[in-house]
């Protein structure tokens, strides 16, 4: 019996994992819940363990490729021997060219197959039937028969449309293309070159041109961090830990920091999940402390230490950094830094950015608020309920 073994759906917003190497070779034996191979995703580096006993088997894809989730990636069979072929082509996903000028025309190549809603049916054949055959191509790539009628309407070269993770252009990428801002034209500047970005680099993105669309305001005072200092010291805690902390109990007492902002109303927390920014030297990671209001400071502390350790092991998972209902950016290791304001990240409604300490004990406190939720003079209540809090830590940091 041959079972596919596919490129697993890791967190919500996957759409394509790289798969970073295989532990296994066709034709040796596994066991249930043995590590197969190792998949990078948005954050992380995560395994792909085996649902069942028996024997891998090829084709296998290949390393170092972005391949789309529940696309198959090998086999498991019963018996050695079965399916030892090396590897499976790799997607295809070319690059878009740096010059804006439109490949030359192809011959004409027998259009690969989109799957069309009923209710679009008649639209997509008369739309297929006049597009013209011969119409420009991308390298290493065909567009539908829709996608280079579509791209026709809309005044999109389909010659410059990336194509998607199977290597075509379908209409989401044409639609993706005539709804994307501007590319810069980097053509009058120095020679460069195009090279992929990391998964979390790209996440990042992703995440970052997604987020600004929240319409958020920011709000800034100085507030003395000495006395907090000298508690957590004391404490036997991380500076991390005791302003994690000190912002979870504030969000407590107000909750509209814990709201955030949806199509069908407003989503109220029952829990105070703060995502503290981590920097990992390729991108920014947000580890989520759960339950920080409530939960004993030396559990919040061992947990820290774990989410630590998995960060510098790339060793994530989803649920370690998702859904988060308040953010921290602490950049108080470096001296230079004395204000900086943080993007608010989608699911919450408010991020608290921290700055360097200046010579008397004060650090400028950042605060953004998703203006949907958080009013002006909320957020002055805020920053004045955590300067009391800070200035008094032994009332609260036990």
């Amino acid at each position: 019996m041959k079972q596919s073994i596919t490129m697993p759906v890791l967190s919500d917003t996957m759409e394509t994992g790289r798969l970073v190497r295989w532990n296994k070779q066709p034709g040796a034996a596994v066991k249930k819940g043995e590590a197969l191979a190792e998949v990078e995703t948005d954050k992380a580096i995560l395994d792909v363990e085996a649902f069942a006993d028996g024997f891998l088997a090829g084709p296998l894809a290949p390393v170092d490729t972005d391949i789309p989730v529940r696309q198959v990636i090998g086999y498991l069979v019963d018996q050695a021997g079965e399916g030892q072929e090396a590897t499976v082509p790799a997607p295809q996903v070319s690059e878009p060219a740096p010059s804006a000028a439109p490949a030359p025309p192809r011959p004409a190549t027998p259009p690969t197959t989109t799957a069309i809603p009923s209710n679009q049916l008649a639209t997509s054949e008369k739309a297929a039937t006049a597009a013209p055959p011969s119409a420009p191509l991308p390298p290493g790539g065909q567009a539908s028969p829709y996608a280079r009628a579509l791209a026709r309407d809309l005044g999109v070269n389909v010659a410059a449309v990336p194509p998607g993770p199977d290597g075509a252009i379908h209409a989401a990428q044409v639609l993706a293309a005539a709804l994307a801002a501007p590319e810069a034209d980097l053509r009058q500047g120095p020679p460069y070159t195009l090279e992929r970005p990391s998964t979390l680099r790209a996440a990042v993105a992703r995440n970052m041109v997604a987020a600004v669309q929240t319409p958020t305001f920011q709000i800034s005072a100085q507030l003395s961090v000495e006395p907090l200092h000298q508690a957590a010291r004391k404490a036997g805690i991380t500076l991390t830990l005791a302003v994690t902390r000190a912002c979870a109990v504030t969000v407590a007492e107000d909750p509209w920091f814990n709201h955030a902002w949806t199509a069908k109303g407003v989503a109220k927390r029952e829990r105070v999940d703060v995502g503290i920014a981590v920097d990992t030297g390729d991108g920014l990671v947000t580890p989520v402390l759960r339950d920080a209001a409530r939960r004993p400071l030396a559990e919040l502390a061992e947990d820290w230490r774990t989410l630590l350790g998995k960060v510098k092991k790339g060793r994530l998972s989803p649920e370690d950094y998702q859904g988060a209902s308040f953010y921290l950016s602490n950049l108080g290791v470096f001296p230079v830094i004395s204000h900086f304001s943080a993007i608010v990240p989608l699911g919450a409604s408010a991020i608290l950015a921290i700055a360097a300490t200046d010579a008397h004990g004060q650090a400028d406190f950042t605060l953004s608020c998703d203006h949907r939720v958080i009013f002006g003079a909320d957020a002055a209540r805020f920053l004045a309920a955590l300067a009391k809090r800070l200035a008094q830590p032994e009332s609260w940091l036990a």
